[in-house]
């Protein structure tokens, strides 16, 4: 007998980014057309593209994403080893955290490469998949439910260049190009347009959550040999009043580096004062990075970096055949490199459902979109905690909330101690490869009995950046 997710014969996809080229993977199967449909015209080779305006800054996939892209697509990792992206073992980065430096340890690999590498290499395979066309150059303009005999819905599409602002000449208007849809995935991102298409449906509109701290980044790429660097990468954590920064590798001698604040912290758009900042900091190894290398190009900035939240979740008599799934739905910090997992993780929750046969089913889709909603709620207690830091808002006072927060920084300074079991647990929370729960292990309690009785330990020393580098003694800057 046929599953019920059969009678899905035709899903259309709004939006070309990771969220829609993973929810096309998710549901590609043999008897089924996937229509992948976006406003940019989609490079053939690794290059930006306007629908991205973060794809100039630094990208990599945390440990959980690549697994789950792994499942959605064996081999994914592989191909983009091939391609040049650089794995590093987050315990070998220098890692300057609020309580000092973590000491180097074997933890979580992680790849990094460039956003346009991986897209391009994920458009290629997912559209090697049964069914599947991937479309460029149209944006969606509407989404109409079918009538009798009808497909349950219609996607209204319009070549790019036409506005559909209110005040556009509708004589001027091409003809919209209807595409059916058994089921309507939006992955449209941030600038989703859907909150306005379910007021033209008559659904009740979705509340909103929202927390933007004011960061911005701005990034400089660079060519820098290996033989003159001494880490896998730095990171230099962003703490109240202060920025922060990050090198990261691309391959090929190629780095990026990036500088990182929130609101009167934010780093400058230009060179001359971004090297001033960056030197500016906790500490001046991504300055002396720069220094020590050949820079590619102009400053890259980017400051959209609000966490928003739509509760569609919560939505009464939610429509049927529609789901929702990446930043459309919830979009996080991107500095803190959790869209792509999240994404990815939607991506699974829609395939389990469709093996199920729920997505077919009434009240299937509301299912579905609950359940990308509960993947994405301990990322966002993630970065909107650490956002509300930054911008100095005041956190949670709830009993559980306030005690998590001081046992955290407990680890943190046990961590940057030399205790290499309470960085690595820190570390695969922030992978999202464990639990929660986990930084309570009777083990690390136990560490914690004995720093206390015992005491911390000396701090560990400042890593040698550049092989030149002397280390010194100090556990947190200069």
């Amino acid at each position: 007998m046929a599953v019920q997710g059969a009678q899905v014969q035709d899903v259309v996809v709004i939006g070309a980014g990771m969220a829609g080229l993973l929810a096309a993977a998710a549901l590609a199967r043999d008897g089924r057309t996937v229509t992948v449909l976006d406003r940019d015209d989609l490079p053939d080779r690794p290059a930006p593209r306007p629908g991205v305006p973060q794809g100039r800054q630094p990208h990599l996939l945390l440990r959980r994403g690549l697994t789950a892209i792994e499942e959605l697509l064996p081999g994914f990792g592989d191909d983009l080893r091939a391609a040049g992206a650089v794995p590093v073992d987050t315990g070998e980065l220098a890692w300057l955290g609020a309580a000092g430096w973590s000491p180097p340890s074997r933890q979580v690999e992680v790849l990094l490469a460039p956003r346009p590498l991986v897209e391009l290499l994920l458009r290629q395979r997912v559209e090697a998949s049964p069914g599947v066309r991937v479309l460029g150059g149209r944006r969606v303009a509407g989404l109409r439910r079918g009538g009798p005999g009808e497909p349950r819905w219609w996607v209204d599409a319009v070549p790019v260049g036409w506005s559909d602002a209110p005040d556009a000449s509708p004589g001027d208007d091409p003809a919209p190009e209807p595409w059916p849809a058994d089921l309507v995935v939006d992955a449209s991102g941030r600038a989703s347009r859907l909150p306005t298409w379910l007021e033209a449906l008559d659904v009740a509109p979705a509340a909103v959550d929202a927390l933007d701290a004011r960061v911005g980044y701005s990034t400089v790429r660079l060519r820098l040999p290996t033989e003159k660097v001494g880490v896998a990468g730095v990171v230099l954590l962003p703490v109240r009043g202060l920025g922060g920064g990050l090198a990261l590798p691309t391959g090929a001698g190629w780095w990026t580096v990036t500088g990182v604040g929130a609101d009167e912290q934010r780093p400058p758009r230009d060179l001359p004062a971004l090297r001033d900042y960056l030197a500016g900091l906790r500490d001046d190894s991504l300055a002396r990075m720069v220094a020590a290398g050949h820079l590619d190009g102009d400053v890259a900035t980017h400051r959209q970096t609000g966490n928003r939240r739509h509760r569609y979740d919560r939505v009464p008599g939610w429509p049927d055949g529609l789901v929702v799934v990446g930043d459309a739905l919830c979009a996080f910090n991107p500095v803190y490199g959790q869209g792509i997992t999240v994404a990815a993780l939607d991506a699974l929750a829609l395939r389990r459902a469709d093996a199920r046969g729920g997505l077919a089913a009434p009240g299937g889709a509301a299912r579905a979109v609950r359940e990308c909603a509960r993947l994405s709620d301990l990322p966002w207690l993630m970065a909107t905690t650490a956002d509300q830091v930054l911008a100095g808002l005041p956190t949670s006072r709830a009993p559980v909330s306030v005690i998590s927060g001081r046992w955290i920084a407990e680890l943190e300074r046990m961590s940057a101690h030399g205790d290499d079991a309470a960085q690595g647990a820190l570390s695969r929370i922030y992978q999202l490869v464990a639990p929660p729960t986990s930084l309570f292990h009777p083990r690390l309690v136990a560490r914690w009995v004995r720093a206390r009785a015992r005491g911390y330990g000396p701090p560990v020393p400042r890593p040698a950046v550049l092989r030149d580098d002397a280390p010194d003694a100090v556990g947190g800057a200069r």
